[in-house]
């Protein structure tokens, strides 16, 4: 049985309602949508997260701006000699000019590598083992105080035994970044698995599911949100003591280039290089924060982000 609206739509009896809006544009820029009569009114706004995107990158913009102005000013002004802080025109035109040599690319593609390779072997190794010893409490409480005491070594405290081992080699270089990596995700990997709620562990054994049911039901969703910010501040590090293992090893890279630069006292590469480093650091960073956004979109802390 049908009627119709005061629109002349025939519609049914159903206590669903059927929502139909019709967009009509304000002069601000939101986009007001019209209910027939279904629906009541709604307004819905994508102009207000289009000007906090651009709000942001001007923002960016202008702290890099006035980064770069300062950092001219410092030697025009002498209150740092020129030949120990070049200028900031003179440091980007050198980049510019590195950029456009084959060596420069192939350096970098060479830091990337060990950071890749050594980033992968960490947080393969650092899901695995902290998921089981999170799972198995005599296995949490058994390990404890190891974890407690390797966790605080610092990395660049295992380079001569690097050397020893492996020599001026790329294994010697991810001996440190291998070591240092694992442990921001595998703590990590450990809080996640632990913050299971007790409550969701027992209705889910309640209901008979099985062990792979329950990790890939409740032991994922719970830890993944941990797991994603492991993964980006060990690749963070990583990239660290993979460019600190060029400048101490000699590992081929960009941080071997920038001892070299620095033995022959150019100090305008010097710091292009460094500048670079903080070019990858960024695009690591960001890269890694758009993936922990799309892999936790359902997450309230990325929801609630995306709203502020």
């Amino acid at each position: 049985m049908r009627d119709a609206s005061p629109r002349g739509i025939p519609h049914s009896r159903s206590p669903a309602l059927v929502l139909r809006y019709r967009p009509r544009h304000r002069t601000d820029g939101t986009e007001l949508l019209m209910a027939t009569a279904e629906a009541p009114m709604v307004l819905a706004s994508r102009a207000p997260r289009t000007r906090r995107t651009t709000r942001k990158a001007l923002l960016g913009a202008t702290g890099i701006l006035g980064f770069l102005v300062t950092w001219q000013l410092i030697p025009t002004l002498g209150i740092v000699d020129p030949r120990f802080l070049p200028y900031a025109t003179d440091t980007l035109a050198r980049l510019v000019a590195e950029a456009l040599d084959l060596e420069f690319w192939r350096n970098i593609g060479r830091t990337m590598t060990a950071w890749t390779i050594g980033l992968a072997i960490a947080s393969l190794a650092a899901l695995v083992l902290g998921t089981i010893i999170g799972l198995i409490p005599f296995l949490r409480r058994a390990t404890h105080s190891t974890v407690e005491f390797l966790r605080p070594i610092p990395s660049v405290a295992l380079i001569p035994l690097a050397i020893l081992l492996f020599g001026f080699q790329l294994p010697a270089a991810l001996v440190i970044i291998v070591y240092a990596t694992f442990w921001q995700v595998f703590v990590q990997v450990l809080y996640g698995v632990a913050d299971i709620d007790t409550v969701a562990r027992d209705t889910a054994r309640s209901y008979g599911l099985t062990g792979r049911a329950q990790v890939f039901s409740l032991v994922l969703p719970t830890a993944l949100p941990y797991v994603m910010t492991g993964l980006r501040l060990g690749a963070a590090v990583a990239l660290i003591l993979a460019i600190t293992a060029e400048l101490t090893i000699g590992v081929p890279g960009i941080g071997r280039e920038i001892v070299f630069a620095q033995g022959a006292s150019d100090f305008t590469l010097v710091y292009a290089l460094v500048i670079v480093t903080g070019l990858i650091g960024l695009v690591v960073n960001m890269g890694f924060r758009l993936i922990e956004r799309r892999a936790l979109s359902w997450h309230q802390s990325v929801r609630g982000e995306e709203t502020s």
